[in-house]
């Protein structure tokens, strides 16, 4: 505990640049995982191939993506565009297919309906499809963001500091507290950033909320029947 409270500056300056680091990631993947989503939604013969190819990217173990990732295109391992660009490619692999699944529970009348009264095929998906499908591609965003939380601590085997310093320096000098110190603050970014996700989906699609109280209601009502019968 003196550990902790004798270094709390270095813990917040490290902490600011991991949540930086992942929220980079985590809205650049997610950009680039809904048209990708899309594709794979909107052409069957495409769906596979997508999903497996970036299915296939999330399984490469993380150190060697960041080493992996320099030697083909040729810029920096020891630099944070790296763990980013590595961060990315991970949400990606999540978001693509929570996307597309997420369009695929839209009803087909649904998509209908939006046509009959005039919406384009480009303001139907923004209006009507993608926000029926936010509840499943909120799920696989706070996947994602824990994973990719979690994963940048990695970053520092090839000299990216964040978070993972604690890890390493505390290992390496011995100081239990300061590895304690890095878990805890991983785990409660995580958390913070999950709760704030959960938040945001409550606020911008309220009808999920509506539709859970009705269910609730219509469970407790059958319960009632069921308990007098």
């Amino acid at each position: 505990m003196t550990w902790v409270l004798d270094n709390l500056d270095l813990i917040g300056e490290l902490a600011l640049v991991h949540i930086r680091q992942s929220i980079i990631a985590l809205v650049v993947g997610f950009i680039l995982a809904v048209p990708l989503g899309w594709v794979a939604w909107r052409y069957r013969l495409l769906r596979g191939w997508v999903i497996t190819i970036t299915g296939l990217l999330y399984t490469i173990p993380s150190l060697a993506l960041l080493i992996l990732l320099p030697t083909i295109f040729g810029y920096s391992a020891i630099s944070e565009p790296n763990l980013i660009i590595a961060l990315t490619i991970y949400a990606i692999a999540i978001l693509v297919r929570a996307v597309a699944d997420g369009l695929d529970s839209v009803d087909l009348p649904v998509r209908q309906s939006a046509t009959a009264v005039g919406y384009s095929g480009f303001r139907r998906f923004w209006a009507v499809e993608f926000p029926l499908a936010g509840p499943v591609v909120l799920a696989g965003l706070r996947v994602a963001a824990v994973s990719t939380v979690s994963l940048a601590t990695v970053g520092i085997l090839v000299g990216v500091t964040n978070l993972g310093y604690l890890f390493t320096n505390g290992l390496q000098r011995r100081i239990i507290p300061e590895v304690l110190a890095g878990i805890v603050a991983v785990v409660v970014i995580a958390l913070v950033i999950d709760g704030l996700l959960v938040l945001a989906g409550r606020v911008l699609m309220p009808w999920t909320r509506r539709a859970t109280v009705g269910a609730g209601a219509t469970s407790r009502s059958s319960l009632t029947r069921e308990a007098a019968a």
